[in-house]
C-alpha cells in the first residue's frame, strides 16, 4: 500500500464534495451552508438553491461576523474553469471557518440534474431540506 497516495485522496475527501454530498447533506439537515463565491449579478442569475452569496473579494472578518463557526461551509462557482470557489475557501479558512470545495461547482451541479434558483433558473431534481 502507498501510504504518500493514501493521505492524498484521504486529504481530497476531507477537503472536497461533489454534487450529490452536497444535495444529500442538505437533505439529512446536516450543518452545512452552501456559499456562491462569484459576483452577486451572477448570483442573481443562477445559483444553488439556498446558496449564500458571499463574492470571494468582499470576504473580510467583518463581512462575515454574522455566520455561524460551528457549520462547514461549501464553497463553489461556475465549475472547472472558475477559481472563485478555491478563492473564497481559503478567505473562510483563513478567517477561522471549516470549509470544503464542491467539485465541479454550478456546471457539474446541473449535469447531474439538480434544480437551480435565479433569473434563469433551471429545472431539475429539487432540494428537500431535512432540516
Amino acid at each position: 500500500m502507498n501510504i504518500e497516495q493514501m493521505n492524498f485522496y484521504q486529504g481530497k475527501l476531507a477537503f472536497e464534495m461533489d454534487s450529490w454530498d452536497v444535495y444529500e447533506a442538505l437533505g439529512n439537515g446536516e450543518p452545512i451552508v452552501v456559499v456562491d463565491g462569484r459576483t452577486a449579478v451572477a448570483y442573481a442569475n443562477e445559483h444553488i438553491p439556498g446558496s449564500v452569496n458571499l463574492p470571494h473579494r468582499e470576504l473580510s472578518s467583518a463581512t462575515t461576523a454574522s455566520l455561524d463557526k460551528s457549520k462547514i461551509y461549501v464553497c463553489y462557482c461556475d465549475g472547472i474553469g472558475c477559481n472563485a470557489s478555491t478563492k473564497t475557501a481559503l478567505k473562510l479558512l483563513t478567517l477561522g471557518f471549516e470549509v470544503r470545495e464542491l467539485i465541479g461547482g454550478m456546471d457539474w451541479w446541473k449535469r447531474d440534474g439538480y434544480a437551480t434558483e435565479g433569473e434563469k433558473a433551471q429545472a431539475g431534481k429539487e432540494l428537500v431540506c431535512g432540516c
